[in-house]
């Protein structure tokens, strides 16, 4: 195998969508680093590991020897990407933007070498667009084309609103690729419209178009929906271990094989061997545990894997209540599904109820089972699911 096939091999693993192979395998030829690009909003604090399967592909590409550029959306992010979305995004502040910009570039080095990553912020050449500049690029596209979107059509057959300004973030991130002459550009499958609009501007640029590599969305703990905070159903790499650990083993099982593809530094050759160890008689949760403890380390360099994991046994095997549980304090009155839903525990109110009714609600131990019950008066604890707790004082 030759060392651009061998390059070839390791960029494609895992990978959604490839455009195209052919230009990509000319820019591995030219024997020079490419520019990588990948852009990130900081519209939470935290990154959750559904954002380390792009990050990831950008350590591959850097062990390659390429340039890495991260690209933070400080301006985009008050505009909002509509990806995905079946809303209008909320507008951030300038502040709440660059408080959470400050937490990315700390959580991307752990997985990212430092030394060869190159931070951007993309307000230093969007500010500069003005007004003039702002009207040329969004006479580069048509209404026709932005509702050719999956979402945008979505949205305007079911007579939902969509704002004009969504309209401008494609274009915005597209402009990203002309400011940095990027050679390819990484993002989910949900954004391969905001992708290909770069190599739409960079054809009227007269540049080089980047190559589009698409990966998959990781799915949440919920085993439905892709990972996110809204959904509250994410893993962030700076959640505590014991909370970390617990999440992983609280995946489905027959979710635990995306998790190894988009997530293991393991070869493909060792996963195979493990599918096939369960075939033959390994207990899955065994499997489980070892890819529980491979993202812990590489999150938590200083933890013992093995203390985790025995406290996980303690917590969730034998029912024992963790030592430190977070702490509230309310008025007495709210429904059992408010009360869940103002304590964290639960995304929604009818996430709530449908734990309700799965039998995964627990006050002191004992199992509720009405949806409208208004607990009483006093010190409980509450669990949901398996490994969320608080103990909630209503007065």
């Amino acid at each position: 195998m030759t060392s651009i096939e061998a390059a070839l091999a390791e960029i494609k693993r895992g990978v959604e969508e490839l455009i195209t192979e052919e230009a990509l395998i000319t820019k591995l030829k030219e024997n020079r680093p490419l520019r990588i690009k990948m852009g990130a909003d900081p519209t939470a604090p935290d990154i959750h590991l559904g954002h380390t399967v792009i990050i990831n592909k950008l350590r591959t590409f850097q062990v390659l020897g390429h340039e890495v550029i991260f690209l933070i959306g400080d301006y985009t992010a008050m505009v909002g990407d509509p990806s995905g979305k079946n809303f209008t995004r909320p507008t951030l502040s300038r502040e709440q933007v660059l408080s959470n910009a400050e937490t990315y570039k700390e959580q991307i080095f752990k997985i990212l070498d430092p030394e060869k990553t190159r931070i951007e912020f993309n307000s230093n050449w969007l500010r500069q667009l003005g007004t003039e500049g702002m009207i040329r690029l969004a006479a580069s596209s048509t209404v026709a084309r932005m509702l050719e979107r999956d979402d945008f059509k979505k949205r305007y057959s079911n007579k939902q609103p969509i704002s004009i300004h969504e309209f401008i973030y494609p274009l915005l991130q597209g402009y990203d690729s002309v400011a940095l002459e990027a050679d390819i550009e990484l993002g989910g499958t949900d954004q391969k419209f905001n992708l290909l609009m770069g190599r739409e501007l960079q054809r009227k640029n007269d540049q080089s178009l980047q190559i589009v590599i698409t990966m998959p969305l990781l799915i949440g703990l919920d085993g439905v929906r892709k990972m996110s905070k809204s959904a509250n159903n994410y893993i962030g790499i700076s959640d505590a271990p014991d909370e970390m650990f617990g999440k992983i083993m609280s995946i489905p099982d027959d979710l635990m094989w995306n998790y190894y593809e988009l997530l293991s530094f393991r070869s493909l050759n060792e996963i195979e061997q493990l599918k096939t160890d369960i075939i033959n008689g390994k207990n899955p949760r065994d499997v489980k545990i070892a890819l529980a403890k491979e993202i812990l380390v590489r999150f938590h360099l200083e933890v013992d894997a093995e203390v985790v994991e025995a406290n996980f046994n303690n917590r969730f095997q034998k029912g024992a209540i963790p030592h430190e549980i977070s702490e509230f304090s309310f008025h007495h009155g709210l429904a059992i599904a408010n009360l869940l839903k103002n304590a964290d525990l639960v995304g929604s109110t009818s996430d709530a109820m449908r734990m309700i009714r799965q039998g995964g609600v627990k006050i002191n131990g004992e199992k509720v089972d009405d949806t409208k019950l208004i607990p009483a008066v006093g010190t409980a604890v509450y669990q949901v699911g398996k490994r969320r707790f608080a103990r909630i004082t209503l007065a």
